[in-house]
């Protein structure tokens, strides 16, 4: 089965296609918040270099968040939009995860670090296990002094990944000795990977079943809300 990959909640709009001998192409690019722009002409220059036709895809496979709202509701509109229109089944992947995978060989515990915006970050932590990484706290929004806290209590070498753990690298080294490293970005040959494997257990959803982890309400609820307050 080949599954096509579809990764842009964070700054970066990537996408891959590959099945059981791996990932076939890739692409990734980072332009700011022009997700929507991008998206559709990155699938097509995929698919094109992998010498796929649009029809030959078994499953859509969707980063589902936590991290940018508009670049995660185009991602996942266009992920569900595809499935549909093909009438085949989806699988969602957390951001954290495939910040995670790609470290999957260290004895570390591996922290994938999101930047939320609002002087806040999205987190979790993952160690090692046979073929891959697993969850092991909560996925969590707050400032970088939660993060140092949640690290202090824990008391364990840690490997932090992600685009926040590169911008607030500075506040957490203060706070806690720890290795940052890349990935910076969820990387879209991951989710391809983790997709097959799920793929292979049939832990495939239908497309109005996939949705998008937030961790925290959107901009416009939050301003919303504050008008609401004021009033």
């Amino acid at each position: 089965m080949l599954i096509l990959g579809i990764e842009s909640a964070t700054e970066q709009v990537g996408v891959a296609v590959g099945g059981h001998e791996g990932v076939i192409a890739t692409f990734e690019v980072t332009r700011g918040r022009r997700h929507a722009e991008i998206l559709t002409p990155a699938i097509e220059f995929v698919l094109r270099n992998a010498d796929v036709d649009v029809s030959e895809i078994g499953c859509v496979a969707v980063d589902i968040g936590p991290g940018l709202f508009t670049g995660m509701r185009v991602g996942i509109a266009a992920a569900k939009a595809m499935a549909q229109a093909l009438r085949i089944p989806m699988i969602g992947i957390t951001s954290l995860d495939l910040l995670a995978f790609p470290s999957r060989h260290t004895d570390r515990v591996v922290v994938p670090v999101i930047d939320a915006r609002k002087s806040e970050v999205f987190w979790a932590m993952y160690r090692q296990v046979p073929g891959g990484v697993q969850q092991v706290s909560t996925p969590t929004v707050g400032p970088v002094d939660e993060l140092v806290a949640d690290l202090l209590a824990r008391s364990q070498e840690a490997l932090l990944v992600g685009d926040g753990a590169e911008r607030y690298r500075d506040e957490i080294l203060d706070g806690y000795r720890c290795e940052i490293d890349a990935p910076v970005h969820p990387s879209p040959g991951a989710l391809v990977q983790l997709a097959h494997a799920k793929a292979l257990r049939e832990e495939w959803v239908r497309p109005n079943e996939i949705e998008p982890i937030y961790l925290r309400a959107p901009d416009a609820q939050i301003n919303w809300a504050t008008r609401e307050q004021r009033a």
